[in-house]
């Protein structure tokens, strides 16, 4: 009695167990409007399942059946079945018990791992055409792709379940005495030999099918000098491969011919020829002609097929159409190119999001329960007057309870939200070197939202806080009522024409005057700013003592007057109601959490919102997908949304190299963070981003935005799942201004491009042009720096744009190779378009590593560093590189921050470095590191003569002498030099223009048709 009942309780546990699982899963998928995908990828998984457990139970049953029909009745007395009796006897009163729950366990067993291929199972069977063909096979790359991995799938599979198959048979055969090893007399019964030897021809037969199937495995061969089929597979490995298959299957023909025969010699005989024949023409033969044909002709028998993974390889990774610009960059500045560019400078974007997470978290932290993560994202915004700017923003996400209050109430019922998104501007800081912000404070104000509109601010799903929060049934904390006035700077307080600050006299002074004693007051201040906004108050939770109040965006909320904060009750459509005790029952037994039933807050209407990380929510929806490992917020047709990066990827493309993913993503910023997997393997050769996602902050509505309208990976996957992307031109004005190029990919790309911007095999094959992405010099840690996102103005076009760059230094040297931009603006023509600036390899112009050694090593430099450094810690910032007046400018910002101060303490901009050619320079701001830097230069003017003061250009009537052109262009030069004394690179360009012109009139003038040099001489 005892026994079913016993029975009856596990099957009940079991039951809720996968019913928390699979079922909460479910309603999770149905609540955000993707049903389909979790039914789709079930029912893959569970046909995948009956497949190989089918596969594994019948292959196994059927032969433990034959061998025990076939069973010797009698066997011969000897010790050995002696021995074995006990096991027969005890076997056979429960035979039928046994034999299934053999094959019922072998069978879930293969299911189960089967299970795990339902992705190939889906793209076999929905498989769209690349309209290419590989050059070995002339097949379309669909079939690589798409049919190849299945197939390999398949034959495992038949070839484990015959190899079980067979050991299970001679198992049977032994137990039951057809098989014998100590007997004396025949061994095997003549059943036994029978069986065996059908077990092995069949054996054999799927090995001819590999053997087949091999031939187009040597698409993916990495024995040559580059990944894919080479001179030996082609040649020797491939017709190896092809004899092989016939000689298996007359092999195979030979095992089952000895069902008549039954000789024990026939099976032996053709098991031999088979490895024999593997051994000298699969392995040997190879062997011979790589190492006697190919290896002393390698460059000429190779030529054809690196030229094949050349082309394979900028197919796969979308760099085909890479735009490599030869560019003899200049090594000292020119003052009418400056001029030309001093449009650009106020665009420059200063302010690192690597460092000043710290200066966000001081300033807009609020509470301390409140968090930004450690790097800042960087985009672009329109501001009131219409201009677009660079942008550090970041949404302040809620950690946790307060220190002291922290338990499961509210963690997970009480503390539930984040508050607000944070933005500065990216070129700008005050005469402090704070950010100057423009967007902040709870509840949010600032110029960015002049331009966005109102929006709900509440971020119900971040990258921080619980597992799960459940809504709409205690009081939640909304935010605090007594922040008080920010001590920050903000858009309002300085010009937005300038570039750090508003106030003209004190910038001029600040610039004329010793900076140290400045900068060490700043730092002082600093080091005690917003510490009472940084230890939070007496907060009471929520719920306690609340008073019923307003509302604000469409959210009840109450003001608790005595602990200065306001609660809200949630209003969205985000998670899934609990709308019955069963349901309470699963998400207990979910989450071990006994509390989810014995609230009494809790009631029908009840949300338990999980599943709240975006990157984590998109890789559930789309586990076709690989995710970028850098989400962002933006302000989208008023809600936070947070923009996820996806990527279709393969590892079966022929020819390309594959590249791991985790390798190539990794640098200075994100070293030891982990991609997401959601495909088989690490290693992939083929990369696509073809989908833009975006997950709601407040309710967590994920929306799929197809964005590569011709990747037929994409194409195949959406003919599997129909409904879950949508198409392209359902993205918004809004949203698209905010979508950016990729950085995950970018890092793919220009990790590829470090070898295959060469075209040429022969230049491939010598190697002495491969470039590197150095390590970034702001780090002791030998890491490649990070990409960078900025405006820029690139050579040839019209206009300045946002952009993501990076360098290149050559293989095993530290000088500058070429620099990578790629245009972030959808709304660009030149979106998606890598363009390189190489630079001519017999010029030596400063990598950033040894730009970096210069900056610290210059005698001005240090005298500026130096005293800062005194009780303080000096952080150098991002080292931009950037095409500047016919030349690379490198700008860096140094950070100060007061050692061995309180937490309150943060990092101020004091300075900038600014690197062109051989020169460096330092200043308190851009415009002043650049003056000091074009004066330092070596001979960036002409000599002027001195002479009298002259007039406004005049119209001459072409009577003006020698002396009266001098005179103009000595009138000009001074003015020129005083707008570069107050950093007017605007009013210096005009100056020049004007020097310019009084010189080539004065070569006019001057006797005997004497020319502009022999003028300027005069």
């Amino acid at each position: 009695m005892l026994v079913p009942v016993a029975i009856a309780i596990l099957a009940l546990v079991a039951a809720v167990v996968l019913a928390a699982t699979y079922w909460t899963d479910f309603k999770w998928f149905r609540a955000i409007g993707f049903a389909d995908v979790f039914l789709t990828e079930i029912s893959s998984r569970l046909i995948m399942f009956v497949i190989g457990a089918l596969l594994m139970g019948a292959v196994v049953g059927v032969n433990i059946y034959m061998a025990y029909r076939h069973r010797v009745v009698n066997p011969p007395y000897s010790p050995e079945q002696q021995g074995l009796d006990r096991y027969r006897t005890t076997i056979q009163t429960r035979k039928r018990l046994v034999f299934w729950l053999i094959v019922a366990f072998l069978g879930v067993l293969a299911g189960i791992s089967a299970s795990a291929e339902w992705q190939a199972y889906l793209l076999y069977f929905n498989s769209t055409p690349f309209g290419l063909e590989d050059e070995a096979f002339n097949m379309d790359l669909s079939f690589f792709a798409f049919s190849y991995p299945f197939l390999e799938t398949i034959l495992g599979y038949l070839s484990a379940a015959v190899i079980i198959g067979f050991i299970a048979a001679v198992v049977t055969h032994y137990l039951y005495g057809s098989i014998r090893l100590q007997t004396p007399g025949q061994r095997a019964t003549v059943a036994a030999r029978v069986h065996m030897s059908v077990m092995l021809g069949v054996f054999v037969l799927l090995r001819a099918a590999g053997y087949w199937l091999d031939r187009y495995g040597l698409a993916f061969s990495d024995r040559g000098y580059t990944f894919g089929p080479h001179h030996t597979d082609m040649a020797a490995v491939l017709p190896a491969r092809t004899i092989l298959v016939i000689i298996s299957i007359f092999c195979a023909v030979l095992f089952f011919a000895n069902i008549y025969f039954r000789n024990a010699m026939v099976p032996l005989t053709s098991l031999g020829l088979l490895v024999l024949a593997h051994v000298l023409i699969g392995t040997v033969w190879p062997a011979i002609v790589q190492q006697f044909q190919v290896n002393p002709n390698e460059q000429q028998m190779e030529r054809e097929y690196i030229q094949n993974n050349i082309e394979a390889t900028r197919y796969a990774y979308d760099i085909d159409d890479t735009d490599v610009i030869s560019y003899d960059a200049e090594t000292e500045l020119n003052p009418s190119q400056l001029a030309e560019e001093a449009a650009t400078i106020p665009s420059v974007r200063l302010v690192d999001p690597n460092v000043v997470s710290r200066t966000f978290q001081q300033t807009q932290q609020v509470r301390g329960f409140y968090q930004f993560p450690e790097r800042l994202d960087v985009d672009r915004y329109e501001m009131p007057d219409g201009t677009m700017v660079d942008t550090i923003i970041a949404a302040r996400e809620l950690d946790g309870p307060p220190e002291g209050q922290d338990n499961w109430l509210t963690r997970h019922m009480i503390y539930t939200h984040g508050f607000g998104f944070v933005a500065a501007a990216g070129n700008q800081v005050d005469t402090d070197g704070r950010p100057v912000y423009t967007e902040y404070d709870i509840p949010p104000r600032g110029d960015l939202q002049e331009v966005t509109g109102e929006y709900e601010p509440r971020i119900y799903y971040g990258r921080e806080g619980a597992e799960y929060v459940i809504v709409d049934a205690e009081e939640e904390y909304d935010y605090p009522l007594d922040t008080g006035e920010s001590d920050i700077t903000t858009s309002e307080d300085v010009d937005v024409e300038g570039l750090e600050t508003g106030d003209e006299e004190a910038a001029n002074q600040e610039a004329d005057e010793s900076t140290a004693p400045e900068q060490s007051e700043a730092l002082t201040a600093a080091d005690g700013a917003d510490e009472a906004d940084e230890a939070p108050a007496d907060e009471q939770p929520a719920d306690e003592g609340a008073e019923e109040g307003g509302e604000g965006e469409g959210d009840g909320f109450t003001e608790d007057e005595e602990g200065g904060q306001a609660t809200n009750r949630y209003d969205g459509e985000g998670g899934v109601q609990l709308n019955n005790f069963l349901d309470r029952i699963l998400y207990a037994v979910k989450y071990s959490e006994p509390d989810i039933l014995l609230n009494r807050e809790i009631h029908a209407e009840s949300r338990i919102l999980y599943n709240r990380d975006p990157l984590e929510r998109v890789e559930k929806v789309a586990p076709f997908l690989t995710v970028d490992t850098a989400p962002y917020p933006a302000v989208v047709d008023g809600r936070i949304q947070w923009i996820v990066d996806a990527y279709t990827t393969s590892s079966n493309i022929p020819y390309s190299t594959p590249i791991d993913l985790d390798t190539a993503t990794a640098d200075a910023v994100n070293e030891g963070t982990q991609q997401l997997e959601t495909q088989p393997r690490n290693d992939i050769n083929y990369i696509r981003n073809s989908v833009k996602a975006t997950v709601d902050a407040y309710d967590g509505t994920v929306t799929l935005y197809e964005w590569d309208e011709e990747d037929p990976v994409l194409d195949t996957w959406q003919s599997a799942f129909p409904d879950a992307i949508t198409p392209k031109d359902e993205i918004s004005d809004e949203l698209a201004d905010h979508l950016r190029y990729p950085e995950d990919m970018f890092k793919v790309q220009r990790e590829t491009l470090e070898r295959y911007h060469i075209q040429d095999a022969d230049e491939f094959y010598g190697g002495q042009d491969f470039w590197e992405v150095p390590n970034d010099p702001t780090t002791d840690n030998d890491v490649p720096v990070p990409p960078y996102r900025q405006t820029l103005h690139f050579p040839g076009d019209d206009e300045p744009s946002f952009s993501m760059t990076s360098s290149y230094v050559p293989r095993g040297r530290e000088n500058l190779a070429s620099f990578m931009a790629v245009d972030n603006e959808p709304s660009s023509e030149h979106y998606g378009q890598i363009r390189i600036l190489q630079l001519p390899g017999g010029t030596a112009i400063q990598g950033p590593g040894q730009m970096q050694n210069q900056m610290q090593a210059d005698e001005s430099v240090r005298d500026v560093l130096l005293p800062l450094e005194q009780g303080a810690n000096v952080t150098f910032g991002n080292l931009l590189t950037l095409p500047f007046a016919g030349g690379l400018l490198y700008v860096e910002p140094v950070y100060v921050q007061a050692e061995g101060g309180d937490q309150a303490s943060y990092p101020l901009l004091q300075q900038v470095l600014v690197g062109f050619g051989e020169d460096v320079a330092v200043g308190n701001n851009l415009q002043d590191a650049l003056n000091n830097l074009f004066d330092e230069g070596d001979g960036p003017l002409e000599e002027v003569p001195d002479g009298e003061a002259g007039t406004e250009e005049e119209d001459t009537g072409g009577d003006e002498t020698v002396e009266d052109a001098l005179a103009d262009a000595a009138d000009a030069y001074e003015e020129g030099d005083q707008a570069l004394q107050d950093g007017d690179f605007a009013a210096y360009g005009e100056a020049m223009e004007r020097l310019q012109d009084a010189l080539e009139r004065a070569a006019e003038a001057s006797d005997g048709g004497a020319t502009e040099d022999e003028a300027t001489e005069e």
